[in-house]
């Protein structure tokens, strides 16, 4: 093991206080067969130079949103990022910055949770929002936990609308806490309303909906609310935050919990993560939320402060006491949605939302004009769409790509239904001259 650095005498010394005879031994418990049986494909040691060199080559390999433009969304989105945030998050305090433990020494962080939370907030039409979750999947997760904590109930309804990667953690969260999962189907993009009326009985406890949805399409939100209401279940919503500078926020629609991903302000698609998950409830909810809360308050002095509250995690409280363990510190990737959110205001978030719609929208009509591709659904959309083509998706993102173009989702990989189908997201970041380009270079493709 050349990539370890002790002497053989210290090896020695290691294993013998370990108890055993060899490295071999050690690792006993490994099966020959998953065993890799050759050295690691390992250069020499490399010069800086040399080095920095051969990492950059590798880098080079990577097709990304700097040399293509991108058509591809279903969850993380490209977005302008104002230069001033990369700038403020190179502040030493913040990136070092791990759970804000000790209030007296961690004011500045706490404080920057607190306006994260209160954004969300007014963002989502909630009471209150925790201190971010790991992502928009592990937050829909933990919401539908707490809606069988709060109705004491278990059994939770998921429209197949919903993201299915998201819905591929809730069937790894939900089951081993007792939980039914119960898939409801889709109608021309969005809820079969008829399905999710018969599937709704006082069993359930919840319905989770994403709105806009997996497909782009925007759900009736207010009707699916009234319908899980009746009877007795709460409404967890999944939403991306920038549409919201347009429609309803979910506490006008009615619901119960909010959640989404927050990285379409302030961070980038970083090849899928690190994200944040936020996480919005009424008040009369707050003491089932997963992870921390960061209130105001004052000092001995009358000074106003920032402190952690209400941690239901286990390391807070006897572990069969709490809620979840949920604990990674998001504060960095809340901070950049903090100050983008900050930066753009009311108007600005408004201005954004729209200019993602008639994007989108522009996108749609001039592509739905080229012979044998249609839009596949009816409904209004906001960023989003589902094209439905006679020519093979995998062929036409291979032509795209080769004119640096990355085309739109495969919607077959998710749903065998919707062979032949591609979801194209449309943000800000493009110009008519790039929709123009992609729609040409779609038009040549036979």
């Amino acid at each position: 093991m050349n990539f370890i650095p002790n002497t053989d005498s210290q090896n020695e010394r290691l294993l013998a206080r370990i108890g055993v005879k060899s490295v071999e031994e050690l690792f006993a418990d490994v099966p020959k067969e998953v065993r890799l049986q050759r050295p690691l494909a390992i250069k020499g040691g490399m010069s800086e130079q040399e080095l920095v060199k051969h990492v950059k080559g590798l880098a080079d390999l990577n097709k990304t949103v700097e040399g293509y433009s991108s058509y591809l969304g279903a969850g993380a989105y490209e977005h302008y990022i104002p230069s001033f945030i990369d700038q403020l998050l190179l502040r030493s305090e913040f990136y070092t910055a791990y759970t804000p433990y000790q209030p007296e020494i961690s004011q500045g962080t706490l404080q920057a949770i607190y306006e994260y939370q209160t954004l969300v907030c007014e963002l989502t039409g909630m009471d209150v929002t925790n201190a971010s979750m790991y992502d928009g999947a592990s937050a829909l997760a933990e919401a539908a936990l707490m809606t069988c904590d709060a109705t004491r109930r278990e059994k939770v309804l998921v429209l197949q609308t919903v993201h299915p990667e998201y819905r591929e953690v809730l069937k790894t969260y939900l089951p081993p806490r007792g939980v039914e999962l119960v898939e409801i189907p889709f109608k021309d993009g969005v809820i079969d309303q008829q399905a999710l009326e018969a599937a709704l009985q006082e069993d359930i406890a919840g319905v989770l909906v994403q709105n806009p949805n997996f497909f782009g399409s925007i759900e009736k939100a207010e009707e699916i609310v009234r319908l899980a209401h009746a009877k007795g279940a709460l409404v967890v919503m999944s939403v991306n935050p920038v549409s919201l500078g347009l429609l309803k926020s979910p506490g006008e629609c009615g619901a119960d919990i909010v959640v989404g991903e927050g990285q379409p302000f302030g961070n980038s698609l970083n090849f899928g993560g690190p994200y944040l998950g936020f996480l919005s409830c009424r008040d009369k909810f707050v003491r089932r939320m997963p992870g921390r809360i960061v209130g105001a308050t004052t000092d001995k002095n009358g000074k106003k402060g920032y402190v952690l509250t209400l941690q239901a995690r286990e390391q807070h409280i006897r572990r069969e006491k709490a809620t979840s363990n949920i604990c990674s510190n998001e504060a960095l990737c809340a901070l950049a949605f903090t100050m983008h959110l900050s930066a753009l205001g009311k108007t600005g978030v408004k201005e954004l939302a729209y200019l993602n719609l008639q994007n989108a929208h522009y996108a749609a009509q001039e592509i739905a004009k080229i012979p044998g591709m249609n839009l596949a659904f009816s409904n209004p959309f906001f960023h989003e769409f589902v094209i439905v083509s006679t020519i093979d998706p995998a062929k036409i993102n291979s032509v795209l790509l080769e004119d640096k173009i990355i085309g739109g989702l495969d919607l077959g990989r998710f749903y065998p239904e919707l062979d032949h189908h591609l979801l194209y997201c449309v943000t800000e970041t493009k110009s008519k001259a790039d929709i123009d380009r992609l729609v040409a270079r779609l038009g040549a493709i036979q």
